[in-house]
């Protein structure tokens, strides 16, 4: 959905809450603190901006259709939240907080507390296990940018690879498939054979890499394949293409929208990047969205 449709759909607080309540609350009101329908009873405002609450009547709590979701306690109008769902949802390769404040005529701290609730709610959408001709690689994420073409200059930027002080993330994706990634704690063989077995259903998958030697540790667990990259990209089918191709979506939101990932938040940006790749060929991506926060 893009914004122009979000704002026919959704142009008032009303509508939007009607919106969610009929995902969440399509079986009837439940209490999110202990489970209990039987028990609840309606309580609306009569301001029609305001979220309309039940009592729970087993455990005495309040709560609303926004209770434990990323828009819970939110003095956000909700058509703004729709909105920057929908911004952020359609921005293949991300969006800068700053961007955001001015679409939606907010101030920069506001927009990025929303896009880090946003992509929160990506993280916690993750793709299955893997399974398949699974490509896995690692890359880093920071530093200067290198300079090209600059014969005779000994500063050639921030060093590339391992062994820098950038931040290490580690994926792995399907042939034609999902992507899962994170930052990764421990790339050597016992770090990854733990990320493997997370996020591969090894029993029924192939792992291709490169020749970094931690790989070597999934050999007992699963085929594994290296493609040499010092003589060639693809041979037989062997390749990282695929993984590589997600980390240039990665790197192009790093450099071209962002420009900086504290470390604390790093894991939210690449979930988000993460979660537009799974979703590259779904049309409906922002209900998809939705309906995984509010179902």
């Amino acid at each position: 959905m893009n914004l122009f449709e979000t704002i026919r759909r959704f142009p008032d607080q009303q509508a939007c809450i009607d919106h969610l309540e009929s995902i969440r609350y399509k079986d009837g009101p439940y209490c999110p603190h202990c489970g209990s329908a039987d028990e609840s009873k309606v309580r609306r405002s009569n301001l029609k901006s305001r979220v309309g609450r039940w009592n729970c009547h087993d455990c005495k709590s309040s709560f609303n259709v926004l209770s434990g979701t990323i828009m819970q306690g939110t003095h956000i109008p909700l058509p703004k939240w729709f909105a920057a769902i929908a911004l952020v949802v359609n921005a293949k390769k991300s969006l800068s907080s700053p961007q955001l404040a001015r679409d939606l005529e907010l101030n920069q701290k506001t927009a990025w507390f929303m896009q880090q609730r946003i992509r929160a709610g990506m993280a916690s959408d993750q793709a299955p296990m893997l399974a398949g001709i699974i490509e896995a690689d690692e890359t880093y994420v920071g530093g200067k940018p290198r300079k090209r073409n600059k014969h005779g200059d000994d500063d050639k930027g921030a060093p590339r690879g391992r062994g820098t002080d950038k931040t290490p993330i580690i994926g792995a994706v399907e042939r034609d498939g999902n992507v899962i990634a994170q930052v990764a704690e421990d790339l050597s063989g016992k770090g990854i054979l733990n990320f493997i077995r997370n996020a591969v259903r090894t029993e029924d998958s192939m792992l291709i890499t490169d020749e970094y030697r931690a790989y070597a540790a999934v050999r007992s667990l699963m085929p594994h394949a290296t493609i040499n990259h010092q003589k060639a990209y693809s041979e037989n089918g062997i390749h990282t293409n695929t993984i590589e191709g997600f980390w240039s979506l990665l790197k192009r939101a790093w450099c071209g929208s962002h420009h900086h990932y504290r470390l604390k938040f790093t894991p939210l940006y690449v979930a988000e990047s993460a979660w537009k790749y799974n979703q590259r060929g779904n049309a409906h991506a922002w209900d998809s969205f939705m309906n995984g926060l509010f179902a």
